[in-house]
């Protein structure tokens, strides 16, 4: 069978793609760079459309004037035209879509303390991505020339799996404590219980329930892409999931910061109830900062907690695996490591290498978060000035806390941040906008300088960012209305049962167990 049709779609692509590339690159979209805030996203828009742009353009040209024969190269050649349509969508989602809702909404006005309305509705590019994608195959239809590339999305979510490793390392386990590591197992564990009992109760497939319990106990959208592969998860099921953890986290930041403040909850109550009963990433940050705008105390505890939740990932995919092949083949005596062996995906494998390896330090210093970490061995030029630090030194008297005083005493003296603690309290009165915006910005610029994010692990963040978008994207493109309607909406009961469950135990053990230290 031959794979590669004789269509001009390749080659119009690149063109586009290269068009994109020489308008940014001239400064001809300078204007909308400016009113989006793509000003970061700038390197990218250049880089990224020259390199696929010329790809398409030279494969576009194989496709259309070359002879072809079935073989190795006419079927892999044949997955560019795919991979190059999901691209150019997820390019237009992340540049341009995605920047644009984001300026809407914050002329909405701001909800949630510093938060704002995409950011609380999860309108970032992993949701438009999927919508796009099922915008494409339910109106449009995907066409017969991509068909092929796109089967590869699923590759670019397990990719992407492999290389969140690398954004942690082994001091994140020795900050963790008991406490952290005591109540993440026991909830996490007893969710992933909870669905898959619920799931057999009311009859759901063993694919949806299995995916759905990774989702709502562990760590949502990762931990789903991470089990449905051993599950078998169809792509309405994954997207099934993926839609109920943002509906869940949308009601939880609302509601999360208002109960706390209600009990009168310490930082570290709250963030230790955000980070064990909110799933989503962002959404434990944006409820953590809802309570606390004026600090990172809370941010940080509910950060550990959140850690704690990944790196019990690869228990529940052992779990999962077992649970299915004992489900699905009715084998009441299933060789539980001959089902490691064989069904333990090797992406997840990837993922512990990856974490074993940022452990030793070769992708940034061991002690580090997500690569951030500090280091006031700074440059002259990134010192503060003598106008940055007497604008400091003229509004320090609006500054009530003392650690906080102390810290811009010693900013102001040394003209730089002089340690992690220091950074910590300078990060807090940013938060909490006591001083003049000028201000703010010189106490940003300090921080900027000392907090670091190692150059490898900056490199393996984008790359991550685009191996979801395009697996996410991708991932929409196999999922019809028909098979939404089939899949009904027991998902999203299960998953709020389970949802409402943890967060009203974890609040219960909240209040009466956890004090205000870890």
């Amino acid at each position: 069978m031959v794979y590669t049709h004789k269509h001009p779609a390749l080659l119009i692509m690149g063109l586009v793609l290269l068009a994109i590339g020489a308008s940014v690159s001239l400064g001809w979209q300078e204007g909308i760079v400016e009113y989006l805030g793509l000003e970061k996203h700038v390197w990218e828009m250049t880089s990224l459309t020259f390199i696929f742009g010329g790809i398409a353009v030279v494969v576009g040209l194989w496709h259309l004037f070359a002879t072809h024969e079935e073989g190795n190269l006419d079927y892999y050649l044949s997955a560019v035209a795919g991979l190059i349509f999901i691209m150019l969508i997820a390019m237009l989602v992340r540049w341009y879509l995605a920047p644009f809702i984001a300026v809407l909404s914050k002329g909405l006005g701001p909800v949630m303390g510093d938060k704002y309305l995409h950011q609380v509705l999860g309108l970032n590019y992993v949701v438009l991505g999927i919508l796009a994608g099922i915008l494409v195959v339910n109106v449009f239809k995907v066409p017969r020339w991509a068909e092929n590339g796109v089967r590869l999305s699923r590759l670019g979510l397990k990719t992407g799996v492999i290389l969140l490793g690398t954004l942690y390392s082994a001091a994140e386990l020795r900050q963790l404590g008991a406490l952290s590591v005591v109540m993440i197992g026991f909830f996490v564990l007893g969710s992933v219980g909870l669905v898959l009992w619920l799931g057999a109760r009311r009859n759901i497939p063993n694919s949806m329930g299995g995916v759905l319990s990774a989702g709502m106990g562990v760590c949502g959208v990762s931990a789903t892409v991470a089990a449905a592969p051993v599950v078998q998860a169809k792509s309405v099921e994954i997207a099934y999931t993926i839609g109920t953890i943002l509906l869940w986290g949308v009601g939880c930041m609302f509601l999360f910061p208002i109960i706390g403040h209600l009990l009168n909850m310490g930082h570290v109550q709250f963030g230790a109830w955000a980070g064990t009963g909110i799933l989503n990433s962002a959404q434990v940050a944006g409820a953590a900062l809802a309570y606390q705008p004026d600090g990172i105390e809370t941010l940080k505890v509910a950060e550990i907690f959140n850690i704690t939740r990944v790196l019990i990932l690869p228990i529940i995919v052992v779990w999962l695996a077992v649970w299915y092949v004992k489900r699905e083949e009715n084998a009441p005596g299933v060789n539980v490591g001959r089902v490691i062996f064989e069904k333990f995906p090797m992406f997840v494998i990837g993922f512990l290498l990856m974490f074993a390896l940022s452990s030793t330090g070769i992708f940034a210093p061991a002690q580090h978060y997500k690569g951030k970490y500090f280091d006031n061995k700074i440059a002259a030029e990134k010192l503060l000035s003598e106008e940055e630090a007497a604008s400091l030194q003229a509004e320090a008297g609006k500054v009530q806390r003392q650690d906080r005083q102390a810290a811009v005493a010693r900013l102001i003296a040394n003209r730089k941040v002089m340690s992690p603690d220091d950074d910590d309290a300078l990060r807090g009165l940013a938060n909490a906008k006591v001083l003049s915006k000028d201000a703010n910005d010189v106490l940003k610029k300090a921080h900027k300088a000392v907090r670091h994010t190692a150059k490898k692990v900056h490199a393996f963040r984008t790359w991550i960012t685009w191996l979801f978008a395009f697996g996410l994207v991708g991932l929409g493109m196999q999922i019809t209305l028909a098979s939404i309607k089939q899949a009904g909406g027991q998902p999203l009961v299960i998953g709020g049962i389970v949802g409402t469950a943890k967060a009203v135990l974890s609040l219960i053990v909240v209040v009466l167990f956890v004090r205000e230290t870890i």
